[in-house]
């Protein structure tokens, strides 16, 4: 698949936002699945900057979005702003739009965490790829 080109970019970056924490506290075990996988997205790389965007945690390459969590009434998404171009092996993404894909994480149910660690970390380096070439 075709990664787009075109750069999804957010102004108001930092390299790490206490407004963020505060967020992922206030909802709780959902929040707490949340942060988790927010957290893996902070380690990938010295560049990652954070945003919030649409009401939700964004993290960045720079100012390049490459993915978010986002909080609901009995999930977590964990989403990926190129998800439609990442290798979907295990099966984990969900979503039809032209860019966008997301994990969907339900308290108690069992999750490849190995495979949602190897997204985010492919979203990551597709962004980082696509920033250095400019």
């Amino acid at each position: 698949m075709m990664m787009r080109t075109e750069l999804f970019r957010l102004n108001g970056t930092v390299e790490h936002d206490p407004a963020i924490d505060r967020w992922l506290q206030e909802r709780g075990a959902l929040g707490a699945i949340a942060g988790q996988w927010f957290e893996v997205m902070r380690k990938c790389g010295d560049e990652v900057r954070e945003v919030f965007h649409d009401g939700c945690p964004v993290a960045c390459v720079g100012d390049v979005a490459f993915c978010y969590v986002n909080v609901f009434k009995s999930h977590v998404n964990v989403g990926f702003y190129q998800g439609s171009s990442l290798p979907n092996h295990a099966g984990l993404l969900q979503g039809t739009g032209k860019f966008m894909r997301h994990v969907k994480l339900q308290p108690g149910a069992d999750v490849d965490a190995s495979s949602l660690r190897k997204l985010i970390e492919r979203a990551y380096s597709d962004a980082k790829e696509l920033v250095e070439r400019g």
